[in-house]
């Protein structure tokens, strides 16, 4: 935004007019032109409750994440890679001497959410429909 003698100027000649200046614009040329980031490419680029299942033992682990599902998931292969204790999903696979899997067949997104409150009880509500079903 530039305020200066031009801009005066020319506010001041539509002043008596009903014509608004507006001093910014939302649809610039390269906000037309630029990858919109908020359409994700594919459903590992959402954020939101998902679930992991192991390989072997079918045992599933529910988590919300408000990154995208691809980052989270790497950052669990990371764990399990050099035995970081932040993941309990890559922890039980050291423990159990699992492998971890393809993103494609172990997760699954339970619900697609941004990050917010209401994240937590959605989680809530997927470990528990889980632990009902022996899972």
């Amino acid at each position: 935004m530039y305020v200066g003698k031009e801009t005066r100027f020319i506010t001041k000649l539509f002043k008596s007019t009903n014509i608004k200046i507006a001093f910014t614009t939302n649809n610039t040329t390269g906000k037309c032109l630029a990858v919109r980031e908020d359409v994700p490419q594919s459903k590992y680029d959402r954020s939101g409750v998902y679930q992991l299942t192991c390989p072997e033992c079918k045992m599933k682990y529910i988590e919300q994440a408000g990154r995208p599902f691809n980052v989270r998931f790497q950052e669990h292969v990371w764990d399990f890679k050099y035995n970081n204790n932040r993941s309990k999903f890559a922890q039980h696979l050291r423990d159990n001497k699992d492998v971890i899997g393809k993103m494609e067949d172990i997760m699954e997104d339970d619900h697609v959410k941004k990050k917010d409150k209401m994240m937590d009880t959605l989680e809530g509500f997927h470990i528990y429909k889980e632990t009902k079903a022996g899972n």
